[in-house]
């Protein structure tokens, strides 16, 4: 990456964090164990703020740790910022989703639960690539973390789609997500209350009865859903099972980008 004179400063400040990341990512992975055991809930959750005060290297350094066997492991907390993720298509089981108002994380610090978002849950989903985009800003400059995985996600949604990412109980909270392209859905009720809707045989949090959601029609394997060209702006992205990641990459561009 070619750099401009302030962020060659700022890259030889984040050089100098190197140290502090491999101590970081190694404090980490000591907690995990004692965590793991003491039987709290926990999954990887994108849409937090354990990371938002890190600058972009070390950032890198903690989850190039984490993540370096190519599986997300738990624990994984980027940034109270919406972000975007993009895949040039999505098919689901277990598929369900609900409205409901959550409590978004403020730069200060606080929360404020009346901003209506969807809540999407997948018990099984097979993702045909991942592009995910943050924005963020150190020393008063602005900077991306795109997070890429899979086959290269591209704009259009023409054709069909082959998924090459594998995820277990995978939670998305956003305040938009659309298709490119045709969506499919099957054995489905459009209409369930929201407090009656399961993924993965557990309701979707902040479901509220009478509230609308979206659900199995009943039978097995419960609801399924076929997307082409997924677009999400999400405040958080959880992955409560696993997700499978080949040629997982993690970099850092100035600006804000638009895509990966």
């Amino acid at each position: 990456m070619r750099f401009s004179d302030p962020w060659r400063s700022t890259a030889a400040r984040l050089g100098r964090l190197s140290a502090a990341g491999a101590r970081q990512a190694a404090d980490w992975n000591e907690r995990m164990p004692a965590e793991d055991a003491d039987g709290t809930r926990r999954g990887t959750r994108w849409g937090r703020s354990t990371l938002a005060a890190l600058p972009a290297a070390l950032a890198i350094g903690v989850l190039g740790s984490a993540l370096a066997g190519g599986a997300l492991a738990a624990g994984f907390n980027v940034t109270h910022q919406p972000f975007t993720l993009t895949s040039n298509g999505v098919a689901g089981d277990g598929f369900g989703a609900v409205v409901n108002t959550p409590a978004i994380g403020t730069p200060d610090g606080s929360t404020r639960t009346d901003t209506g978002m969807t809540r999407v849950g997948f018990s099984d989903a097979r993702l045909a690539g991942l592009c995910g985009v943050v924005h963020e800003s150190f020393a008063g400059l602005p900077y991306s973390l795109l997070l890429t995985a899979g086959q290269e996600v591209k704009g259009g949604a023409s054709g069909g789609f082959t998924p090459d990412i594998s995820a277990k109980n995978l939670y998305l909270q956003a305040t938009g997500l659309k298709s490119r392209g045709t969506t499919r859905l099957e054995n489905t009720v459009i209409g369930h209350s929201a407090d009656q809707v399961e993924v993965a045989g557990k309701p979707l949090a902040g479901a509220q009865p009478g509230g609308f959601g979206l659900g199995s029609a009943g039978g097995g394997g419960g609801a399924t859903i076929s997307l082409r060209g997924l677009d999400a702006k999400a405040h958080a992205a959880e992955i409560a099972g696993s997700m499978e990641l080949p040629g997982l990459n993690l970099r850092v561009v100035a600006g804000s980008a638009e895509s990966c």
